[in-house]
């Protein structure tokens, strides 16, 4: 069988698949690029194309593609030890990873709840805000406030918390606790607005809503440090500490969805305080946990709100809440071998390599089609607009996906968000491979304009 036959094979069998965001009107009509291999920042299809990962996956292969470390961790795990119930016993991978993890997280975030991605782990951190208040005798104070831009997952109440507003579309939400406030996405500020106005009024947004529901009322406050699904939002210099602050003033809990930003994508492997100063009342994370080698995510919880618990009486209060895979110990082997090689120097290669990373991004700029590039640590987004003078998202949209089509062909991947070309690489990457990714976007950007 040729080459060309086994993509074919793949695709006809592909059309049981169900995709995450599938039009249910076109099931099995979309011919899909087959991946077959992977080997640091390249990907390979099944006709041999040989393309760089600009996504790393999806924010996820921090340590690039084909670890053979990760590999031999998790089929040793296997042969070892390959399940046990995280109900009634332990074992040692999940255990020495609890430890590991709690001693890299920010302020005291001591205690690990392991999940199943990061989904798992931010609806984990809400139901933790909605169990802590009623152990604590405050059964109303559920509200939770989050932004328009922001992505927090695809379960139900991690959906109803993010505010990428067209996937909300015919997807029926919990509407009632969830609040969502104005974009923090700088380029929206009016004309003539300053930045730092911009940063105080994003700050009293959420301080007007907080006081309008009443303090007793709010449970939570969530943020991703930078907003990565929405389009890699950068908000404001300070804006991620005054949210913290503000919270703290008014008794509401501050959950950081790191599920993109930690382990090594800011260059630490957590950026809440690295990066931002903010030591969080609870964070959740996966993607990078493992570097997508196998699915886990993790909620870490502060000493603090333990202790409230416990000082609100003797009699025991159970988290109802957990998941069959919760500390799974292949996954947990994986994450450990993951660790090594980001404190083996990998975080050291990030932050030197990161100036270049944005600097060679930045000279897009002088491509018309080129409305903001926005570029935070190893992730960025390079916004186009065909006519500023008259907005229209749809044609931007599709501008975004033929620009992302013409670099597939060329040996770059994108990953379209709107009218945002959004990249994310294994952390491996080098200035010459950036060299690379930087020439085949502005190749695609320039042979998409020509062909309008």
């Amino acid at each position: 069988m040729t080459e060309k036959e086994e993509t074919r094979a793949v695709r006809e069998k592909d059309r049981h698949f169900v995709h995450p965001w599938e039009d249910v009107t076109a099931i099995g009509a979309e011919s899909r690029t087959v991946l077959t291999r992977g080997e640091g920042i390249y990907v390979i299809d099944s006709d041999g194309n040989r393309v760089i990962d600009g996504p790393g996956g999806m924010w996820c292969v921090n340590v690039g593609h084909g670890r053979e470390e990760i590999v031999e961790a998790v089929a040793a795990q296997m042969r070892e030890l390959s399940y046990f119930s995280p109900w009634a016993v332990t074992a040692p991978p999940a255990a020495i990873l609890a430890e590991r993890l709690a001693a890299h997280a920010p302020g005291d975030l001591n205690n690990v709840f392991f999940t199943t991605g990061g989904s798992t782990a931010v609806d984990s951190a809400l139901r933790f805000a909605f169990f802590y208040n009623n152990c604590l005798g405050r059964p109303e104070k559920k509200h939770i406030i989050s932004r328009v831009g922001a992505y927090h997952g695809s379960t139900h109440l991690a959906a109803s918390c993010s505010g990428k507003m067209l996937e909300k579309e015919n997807m029926d939400m919990a509407a009632e606790p969830v609040h969502l406030l104005p974009n923090p996405n700088p380029a929206l500020r009016p004309a003539g607005q300053s930045l730092e106005a911009f940063c105080a009024e994003k700050i009293t947004d959420l301080e007007n809503k907080i006081i309008e529901l009443g303090s007793d009322k709010v449970a939570a406050f969530i943020a991703e440090p930078i907003l990565a699904s929405g389009g890699v939002i950068v908000p404001p210099d300070g804006y991620y500490e005054k949210c913290f602050e503000v919270c703290r003033k008014h008794d509401v809990l501050f959950i950081a969805d790191e599920v993109v930003t930690a382990f090594g994508r800011l260059g630490h492997m957590f950026a809440s305080k690295d990066v931002f100063g903010v030591e969080p009342d609870m964070l959740t994370t996966a993607k990078g946990l493992t570097s997508g080698y196998v699915p886990m995510g993790a909620l870490f919880i502060s000493d603090r709100l333990i202790a409230d618990i416990k000082a609100a009486g003797n009699s025991p209060k159970p988290f109802f809440s957990g998941f069959t895979y919760s500390g799974h110990p292949v996954a947990a082997a994986a994450a450990l071998a993951n660790l090594d090689i980001l404190e083996g120097g990998l975080l050291d290669h990030v932050r030197k390599i990161n100036p270049y990373f944005e600097a060679s991004l930045r000279t897009l700029a002088d491509v018309p089609v080129v409305s903001d590039i926005r570029v935070k640590g190893m992730m960025a987004g390079v916004e186009c607009c065909l006519d500023p003078a008259h907005p229209d998202e749809a044609r931007d949209t599709a501008f975004s996906f033929e620009v992302d089509q013409i670099c597939q062909d060329n040996g770059l991947l994108l990953r379209p968000v709107y009218a945002t070309s959004v990249m994310s690489p294994p952390l491996t990457i080098s200035r010459p491979q950036i060299d690379d990714l930087v020439g085949i976007l502005r190749m695609g950007l320039e042979q998409a304009t020509a062909q309008i």
